[in-house]
């Protein structure tokens, strides 16, 4: 088996922004695109783009562009969208509840299949389709459903101890709120840490700065 070809970080990362790009394209009624043309919209140079692209072997024609749909199927099968990865919310508390509202499957590549929570006057509420469980029965649901992915909406103090919990019952990836930095102690997992705070101090840099400008890659 040829060894896996290596793709940068910030490659990945702007996976997710080409297909949420593309399905707006989609919605326009725009079936085909030059990489120019993408360039101008998305605001990164050509060459770049081919280059990202290029990293998956590349989809384009010359003098033609890129078939918008295909392109869009391409990326989705790259970034694995309709394997639905198994995925449970930690934390039922405003943000939590806030995700599991805005937690779309469908466009995701994930399954949200639970959400928990310490509090047991929250044991048994729905939350748009979803049931709410104490920690205690953590252990038994993913023995059962083997998520493979946890939310962390929990305090920055429980998220050592849920993590480890996590990791025992098989969890293998972690979108991390709590600000707790799991790779400290599990360097084998992987980890996507969110801080909020951190967007709003770039933001607050860039007024204070007259750095406006948008880099939502």
């Amino acid at each position: 088996m040829p060894a896996k070809k290596y793709v940068s970080s910030s490659v990945i990362r702007r996976l997710p922004r080409y297909y949420r790009f593309l399905a707006e394209l989609q919605k326009e009624g725009i079936n085909k695109i030059s990489s120019g043309d993408m360039s101008a919209r998305m605001k990164l140079t050509a060459s770049q783009i081919r280059q990202d692209l290029n990293c998956y072997g590349g989809f384009g024609q010359q003098g033609y562009g890129y078939n918008v749909s295909e392109l869009r199927r391409e990326i989705g099968e790259i970034i694995g969208v309709e394997k639905k990865l198994k995925a449970i919310i930690v934390g039922a508390g405003n943000l939590g509840r806030a995700m599991t509202i805005h937690f779309d499957s469908s466009k995701n590549g994930c399954e949200l299949i639970g959400i928990f929570d310490i509090n047991l006057q929250l044991e048994g509420i729905n939350i748009a389709g979803v049931e709410v469980r104490h920690m205690s029965k953590l252990g038994a649901f993913c023995d059962k459903e083997k998520p493979e992915i946890a939310v962390l909406c929990i305090p920055k103090e429980s998220a050592g101890t849920v993590s480890e919990t996590l990791i025992s019952c098989g969890v293998k990836a972690f979108w991390n709120f709590s600000s707790y930095d799991i790779h400290l102690h599990y360097d084998d997992i992987i980890v996507e840490n969110v801080h909020l705070a951190d967007s709003l101090l770039t933001l607050a840099y860039s007024v204070n700065n007259d750095k406006g400008r948008d880099d939502d890659i």
